[in-house]
């Protein structure tokens, strides 16, 4: 069996890259209103949100692949499921980008002079790996929006101040309810997409668990609070307010969900769900940099 490059470059699922790069901007303004960044130990920040997020794509493909619960599924090819690669090539990349993310957290938590913070990392790996592996992943249990905001969201954002600053602030945690809150948008975008394959195979997801309907509302509920989050921080910074910009693009993508868009349609909505989260985690970690 052989893989080509192009097949492992899709198996990396860059659109889901957003999700990752978006928190950094805004731990690091938010760090940056009370004291100058530390430059190196933000690099360490981007490297560890990246591996993980590289490794949780690699772990999902190869669990969901085993599991044959991709047979069905509507969005890009996988590289288990497909052929195009072996379960133990893959499960070994995811393997190789958790090891990354270690090595970056355990010198970042080391710079920062928190190493208890490793055991933080070592939690976001177990939730990566678990997230559809073990034998009971918390992802066919319709947890996954709970893991997402917590480690996209609320780790992810806090971390990246905690090491620069040794605390953590309130415009932080509202960015971070934010990018969290958008995470989960772009995992419920997925989820809908794929509610049919996921409740023939078992995959009891939130959107499973919700119904298409309902899961539809928590989508446009989920886009619409980030925003309100983001007026939240105007009481602090009112440069915050610039994130909204961002909100007439985020309602044209509440229209298509919220009329019952499907298939190649939700592929599109998930695209932009993800755009819209990495331009609000930049201007908003500009914004409060400028405060």
């Amino acid at each position: 069996m052989s893989s080509t490059f192009a097949a492992w470059v899709e198996g990396l699922r860059l659109r889901t890259l957003p999700a990752a790069i978006a928190p950094i901007p805004v731990g690091l303004g938010a760090a940056w209103t009370v004291a100058p960044v530390h430059w190196g130990r933000a690099a360490l920040a981007l490297v560890v949100a990246l591996a993980l997020q590289i490794g949780v794509n690699f772990a999902n493909d190869y669990s969901d692949g085993i599991r044959g619960s991709d047979s069905a599924r509507q969005g890009p090819a996988r590289l288990v499921a497909s052929g195009a690669a072996t379960p133990a090539a893959v499960r070994g990349a995811a393997f190789a980008a958790f090891a990354v993310a270690c090595i970056a957290g355990a010198a970042l938590s080391w710079l920062s002079g928190h190493p208890w913070l490793m055991a933080v990392g070592a939690a976001a790996v177990l939730a990566g790996w678990c997230y559809t592996g073990g034998p009971r992943p918390y992802g066919y249990m319709g947890w996954g929006e709970v893991g997402v905001f917590v480690f996209f969201g609320l780790v992810a954002v806090l971390g990246t101040q905690y090491t620069q600053l040794s605390a953590a602030t309130a415009p932080a945690v509202l960015g971070a309810c934010g990018i969290g809150l958008l995470a989960c948008a772009i995992l419920m975008a997925n989820n809908l997409r794929d509610l049919a394959a996921d409740s023939k195979a078992g995959k009891r997801t939130a959107a499973v668990i919700l119904g298409d309907r309902r899961a539809r509302t928590v989508y446009q509920a989920e886009l619409l609070a980030a925003f309100a989050c983001a007026g939240a921080i105007a009481i602090w910074n009112p440069r915050a307010l610039a994130a909204l910009i961002l909100l007439p693009p985020a309602i044209r993508l509440i229209g298509p969900v919220g009329r019952g868009a499907k298939g190649e349609d939700l592929v599109a909505v998930l695209r932009s769900t993800g755009q819209i989260e990495l331009g609000y985690g930049l201007i908003l970690g500009v914004a409060l940099a400028l405060g």
